[in-house]
């Protein structure tokens, strides 16, 4: 296991803009208050979605693409620095008009409507490639 103490830096509310990227909401929000590291919930509903799913045999991303509007029934993740840049990483669950949940990586979705909490933190966290998963994980 892997930890650390981290230290507030802030705490914030933010209404996503209607048509914009869900993440790049996200990761715009960390760029603009300067959040080194953050931890974030999400409610709202975008028009379409990209969602991934981590084959763990394959190690590769599975990608589907929903191309309906759907209620982010809940977000979650964190915001750390991948590539010298803050990455959102974002899972959600979403729902469809019958109820039916989808859930997974929320690579990418047209907002219709967001809200977002997001704590940031002083200490700063970095993806690095982890070997066992071959996947970019804070370590």
């Amino acid at each position: 296991m892997n930890y650390r103490e981290v230290e507030v830096a802030g705490e914030y509310m933010a209404s996503l803009d209607n048509g914009a990227d869900w993440r790049e909401e996200i990761e715009s929000l960390a760029d603009e208050v300067e959040a080194e590291a953050a931890w974030f919930n999400a409610m709202g509903a975008v028009e379409d979605a990209e969602v991934w799913f981590y084959d763990q045999d394959d190690q590769e991303y599975q990608s589907v693409f929903f191309d309906e509007p759907l209620e982010v029934a809940a977000c979650v993740g964190n915001v750390a620095w991948l590539d010298d840049e803050r990455f959102a990483h974002t899972h959600a669950v979403l729902s469809r008009r019958n109820g039916q949940a989808l859930a997974g990586h929320l690579n990418a979705g047209t907002v219709f409507a967001g809200e977002v909490y997001l704590r940031a933190f002083e200490e700063p966290l970095e993806r690095e490639h982890d070997a066992v998963t071959d996947l970019d994980l804070w370590l």
